[in-house]
């Protein structure tokens, strides 16, 4: 496992955009996001208007990465194993691809904390 690369959920690319100090030290990071993240993160930006949405996403595209049919077979029997939990289909399917990759799963999620391959960060 690789502690230079780090699959990002939402929460995460939100922090660093809003420049949190708590996650500085994930910016120049290399970054992987798959297709639903990125989908929640062009929503976020759309929502709030932020200028220049246009540019941050296409800055996002080289580093989405698609999950595989096995992945979100995974992903979706973790989920039920977890569902008490109440975690987003979104980010189960992230976690699990992440952990096939052998690279940390970046969160703030509360549902994360403590799990094995992800890197928890508080807001």
């Amino acid at each position: 496992m690789t502690d230079d690369v780090f699959l990002y959920d939402t929460y995460a690319l939100i922090e660093i955009f809003n420049k949190n100090p708590r996650f500085e030290k994930y910016v120049d990071k290399d970054i992987k996001i798959n297709e639903l993240i990125f989908a929640e993160f062009c929503y976020k930006l759309f929502l709030e208007n932020v200028p220049n949405a246009d540019r941050y996403i296409e800055e996002l595209m080289p580093v989405v990465i698609t999950p595989s049919f096995e992945v979100i077979k995974e992903a979706m029997q973790f989920k039920v194993i977890n569902k008490k939990k109440g975690m987003s289909m979104t980010d189960c399917i992230s976690y699990i691809q992440a952990k096939n990759l052998g690279i940390k799963f970046l969160t703030g999620d509360k549902e994360f904390e403590n799990m094995d391959n992800v890197e928890f960060v508080k807001k």
